[in-house]
């Protein structure tokens, strides 16, 4: 089983209001008919102690909002060297021409 099917089931376990310790993990992962890797389990449940689960998420889906000005703006300034590339070879044909 992969890695983050095991997120998944921590977190399907937070939202419903339920620790996320090794028994309860086991019991999520084999009801949906899969055989647990307790080593997994273990190692999930350790990096996940102390951590504030909610406060994750919330940092995880504001990263990438935060991102996005900063693409917008690369948009800009590539549209902006594409006009002035385009204005420079007009330029230099209108230059050939009149020799």
């Amino acid at each position: 089983m992969a890695k983050v099917n095991y997120v998944h089931a921590a977190l399907l376990l937070h939202s419903a209001g339920k620790p996320i310790d090794e028994s309860h993990l086991m019991k999520v992962v084999e009801a949906a008919g899969v055989q647990a890797d307790e080593a997994q389990v273990k190692s999930l449940v350790a990096n996940l102690e102390g951590v504030n689960i909610d406060e994750a998420i919330s940092q995880a889906v504001a990263a990438p909002v935060a991102a996005a000005p900063a693409s917008e703006a690369k948009k800009e300034e590539k549209k902006e060297e594409n006009i002035e590339k385009k204005a420079e070879e007009a330029a230099a044909g209108l230059s050939s021409l009149f020799g």
